[in-house]
């Protein structure tokens, strides 16, 4: 870009003090892009890396050739992945992660608190936060035996967050992991340690929200406007006037104003992931359904596939309507679906009840409740990756650990309903229905121990028992007797199983409840239960 477009910023430049700003739009797009100028040629060299990695392979940067994609088996397989927040957001800890950008909105509880803890923003900003996020008790390989522990069969980091710092050793950027902050490669390192306990690893970007996402520093006296600091808080430009909501399904009438040169720093940025790391999967956020993102998401998507089937195939996640239907795999945050789908899915949530990092005095969902989540969204062929929030020196809170140990307990008994399951002829029978769709968690209803989930396996159906019954006996309406049902296990113990066929269904007298979390799995064989080939 010519030297004379950043004339207009040549006055604002010569001061540093952090006001409230008055570029416009554009003005603050040209800021930043002029932080960003010294990476020029290794932008532009990804970006070629890109434009030729789309063109070599079985596919093309264009709609109806990704719509040939296909999930590889092994994420197929895995039904359970670990998610990992983790990044300097954890140091406030406070609310969400989210902090970063609330801390600046004079609206909010954050603003209240940043204020009452560290006084004017202008004097102390999210960067002062950098040099406290030390990592210094972390170790990925103990994370990794954890999670291995957990039954999870991949693992996903967030490689950068909306708050422009990279958990990894980025060519495009100053405000990185490696340069700053615990001075590690915190991508580098699990990867390498989750690959050696046999797990798959993923990446979420989640830059492309970075070029709004500290715009309420802007309104006020803060060092989002010190120039010194925009690698770090980007073009910090209002988003006006689309949905402020993720969970609009439509962000056709998004008007952010959004550069070319963000995009392309967005798609460089997320290309150099697949370059130097290599993930087994990569997960975007919401914000790409942005129309200005539309002709380079073909682009990354070629090229991610092209290099990743040299390895057996990849996974590239998307949520709502960001991408075109079949392209790429559909990720429902915080929500369910309502049936089977045909392809792989996945939903990602967290085991806070609060926040995707850490936050102090934060509260914990059991076992129990995430196993039947995972339990429904596998009978509709999804996947469940579950968020946890490690604190800023890396340790794993001790009941996010205890969670973890014991899902892993379950499905060491019961993972053949689970791993490498297939959808049955329904996905459940009782009377317990969740809403579908994405952010719908909190009006989730409890499961009782009428509902059941369905799977099938190795010839095997799996009945997933919601619930223990106390007293009685239970019926399953949805198998009946033209099923042929020849032997019911109850996984977990070893006293044989009572039951009959009746007009209403598989008829079972329950014996003695096993231990663990109050999620049960029977092993039935039918006549005819069909396979997984």
């Amino acid at each position: 870009m010519a030297l004379s477009l950043y004339a207009p910023l040549a006055q604002a430049n010569k001061a540093s003090a952090p006001t409230a700003s008055t570029l416009t739009q554009e003005q603050a797009d040209l800021r930043w892009q002029q932080a960003m100028r010294r990476f020029d040629p290794a932008r532009h060299a990804m970006l070629d890396t890109v434009a030729q990695g789309a063109a070599q392979g079985p596919f093309h940067p264009d709609w109806a050739s990704l719509r040939a994609y296909r999930a590889p088996a092994w994420f197929a397989n895995a039904k359970f992945g670990i998610f990992v927040h983790w990044g300097v957001y954890s140091v406030p800890a406070f609310a969400n992660e989210w902090y970063p950008r609330n801390m600046y909105d004079q609206r909010t509880r954050e603003y209240a608190h940043q204020v009452a803890t560290h006084g004017s923003l202008a004097h102390f900003g999210y960067k002062d936060y950098i040099p406290l996020f030390k990592a210094e008790h972390w170790d990925p390989a103990r994370w990794a035996a954890l999670f291995r522990a957990a039954g999870a069969r991949y693992v996903v980091g967030v490689a950068e967050h909306s708050d422009g710092f990279a958990m990894y050793n980025s060519k495009l950027s100053d405000w990185t992991s490696v340069k700053m902050g615990p001075h590690r490669d915190v991508i580098g390192e699990l990867g390498k340690a989750v690959h050696a306990d046999g797990l798959r690893f993923g990446v979420s970007s989640h830059t492309a929200e970075n070029d709004w996402f500290f715009h309420h520093g802007r309104e006020i006296d803060s060092d989002v406007n010190d120039p010194r600091y925009a690698g770090l808080y980007g073009p910090a430009v209002a988003q006006l006037p689309g949905p402020h909501d993720p969970a609009d399904q439509d962000l056709a009438d998004d008007w952010t104003y959004v550069s070319q040169a963000w995009v392309n720093d967005w798609l460089a940025r997320t290309a150099e992931l697949e370059k130097y790391y290599h993930p087994d999967l990569i997960y975007l956020d919401w914000w790409v359904g942005q129309p200005a993102f539309r002709l380079a998401l073909p682009k990354l998507l070629a090229y991610y596939y092209n290099d990743g089937a040299r390895r057996g195939g990849v996974v590239l996640t998307y949520k709502l309507k960001a991408l075109a239907d079949g392209s790429a795999t559909l990720d429902v945050e915080r929500g369910q679906l309502g049936a089977i789908r045909a392809q792989p899915w996945q939903t990602d949530t967290t085991i806070s009840r609060s926040s995707w990092g850490y936050v102090k005095h934060d509260s914990y969902r059991g076992a129990n409740e995430i196993l039947q989540l995972l339990a429904d969204v596998v009978s509709k062929n999804g996947n469940l990756l579950l968020d946890i929030g490690p604190r800023p020196d890396g340790t794993i809170v001790q009941q996010e650990q205890d969670v973890l140990r014991q899902i892993g307990a379950w499905l060491h008994v019961n993972g053949a309903a689970i791993y490498g399951s297939r959808p049955w002829r329904v996905f459940g029978d009782g009377p317990t229905t969740q809403a579908a769709g994405a952010f719908q968690e909190k009006q989730a209803k409890p499961y009782t121990w009428r509902d059941f989930r369905f799977t099938r396996n190795h010839g095997h159906v799996y009945a997933i028992e919601l619930g223990w019954p106390n007293g009685g006996t239970v019926t399953i309406g949805a198998i009946k007797p033209a099923d042929g049902v020849r032997n019911v296990r109850l996984l977990g113990s070893s006293e044989p199983v009572n039951w009959q066929s009746s007009p209403k269904g598989l008829v079972i007298h329950p014996g003695k409840r096993p231990s663990g979390p109050a999620t049960y799995v029977y092993e039935i064989d039918l006549a005819s239960a069909g396979t997984n080939h």
